[in-house]
C-alpha cells in the first residue's frame, strides 16, 4: 500500500493499519512496538491505566516475558475519522507449559501523523489444551496471509 496510514481512514487504510499493528506485536519488540504510539499515549490494559512511551514499552516487556509463544490474529471491527475498533485473539503458554487464548476488543484513537494517542483494551484469558490452539506459524513472527483470521472462529 502507497497511501500513508494516517486518519482520515478509509476501511482500506483502517484494515492495512490493524495488520499492521498485528505484525508489530507479534514480532514482540517492545522498544519497536512502543514506537508506534504517541509520547504520551494514554493506555488502558485490562484493569492496568498509564500513560506515555515509556510505561508502554516497560509494559510490553513485561507481558512479553510472562506470555511465551505468543501469537495474535486482530481484524478490524469499525472505524472513523481518526479511530478504529478491534477484536481479537491471542494465544500464549506460562512457564508451567499451559495454553491460554486471550478474546479482546480494543479502541483506538490517532493523531494527525497516524501515531495513536489512546488504547483502551478489554481482555479475558481462557485456558485450553495444547489440542485446541489455532494459531500456528513461526514465532516470533508476523501472520501468514494464507493463516485464517478471525471471521469465522467461534466463540
Amino acid at each position: 500500500m502507497t497511501t500513508p496510514l494516517v486518519p482520515p481512514f478509509t476501511k482500506e487504510i483502517a484494515i492495512a493499519k490493524v495488520r499492521m499493528a498485528e505484525n508489530a506485536w507479534n514480532g514482540r519488540n517492545p522498544d519497536k512496538v512502543c514506537m508506534a504510539y504517541t509520547e504520551d499515549s494514554f493506555w488502558r490494559n485490562r484493569a492496568e491505566v498509564f500513560q506515555g512511551r515509556e510505561k508502554i514499552r516497560e509494559f510490553l516487556r513485561r507481558k512479553w516475558d510472562k506470555e511465551l509463544n505468543y501469537r495474535l490474529v486482530k481484524e478490524l471491527w469499525a472505524f472513523g475519522e481518526n479511530r478504529i475498533a478491534v477484536r481479537f485473539q491471542y494465544e500464549w503458554q506460562d512457564d508451567a507449559g499451559q495454553w491460554y487464548r486471550a478474546y479482546g476488543n480494543e479502541n483506538w484513537e490517532f493523531d494527525e501523523a497516524g501515531l495513536m494517542r489512546r488504547r483502551e483494551a478489554s481482555i479475558n484469558d481462557k485456558p485450553i489444551a495444547e489440542s485446541e490452539r489455532r494459531f500456528f506459524w513461526d514465532a516470533p513472527g508476523d501472520r501468514p496471509l494464507d493463516h485464517p483470521g478471525l471471521i469465522n472462529t467461534p466463540e
